[in-house]
């Protein structure tokens, strides 16, 4: 008797994008290869210690923040050029904490981020439309880590913020922002 196999976990996101999201934005950028979409190949989160740099419990924090939130384990960052008046010498240790997903772990935090996180920011109006670098990645700051329902009261008691940083093949800035507002991610709206 052959056994009954589940059919593998495909993230909410990745099946809209497999699905239909791809075919849209192909048809209405008119390219001409579906390879061309843009396409969402890996999320880097990261924490700056700055001057918290020699202070252990601060680097725990950081760290047990970024493993909660992602479900990954955060490596520790070397400064790759020495800066005078931050006490920084190249080659010091511990200066940044990052964490890259990609995957299922990539779709499943960016639906997170975008259902549940976000929403929970005070007077939220969209994030900005302006951090797109001219490769068309995009790049998310957050000025305190209390928004990942992930954390809980004492998680939060030390307050340090991250950048997130949304890495697109594709190379062009509208079809980035494209491929975000396909995902749902909640843009301001545009002023005139």
């Amino acid at each position: 008797m052959a056994t009954k196999t589940a059919a593998p976990y495909v993230p909410r996101l990745k099946a809209s994008y497999e699905s239909g999201l791809r075919t849209e934005l192909k048809d209405k950028f008119g390219l001409s290869n579906v390879h061309q979409v843009p396409k969402l190949e890996k999320i880097v989160l990261s924490v700056g210690i700055g001057k918290h740099k020699d202070d252990k419990r601060y680097h725990e924090i950081v760290v047990n923040t970024l493993r909660k939130v992602t479900g990954r384990q955060p490596v520790d960052r070397m400064a790759k050029k020495s800066i005078a008046t931050f006490k920084i010498r190249k080659g010091m240790n511990r200066v940044g904490v990052s964490v890259t997903l990609r995957g299922s772990y990539m779709y499943e935090f960016l639906d997170r981020l975008i259902s549940v996180a976000l929403p929970r920011v005070r007077d939220f109006h969209g994030v900005g439309r302006k951090g797109f670098d001219a490769s068309g990645n995009y790049s998310l700051g957050l000025v305190e880590q209390s928004i990942f329902p992930e954390l809980n009261f004492e998680d939060t008691q030390v307050l340090h913020g991250l950048q997130i940083t949304f890495v697109i093949s594709g190379g062009r800035v509208d079809l980035s922002r494209a491929l975000l507002e396909g995902f749902g991610m909640p843009f301001e709206k545009e002023t005139k």
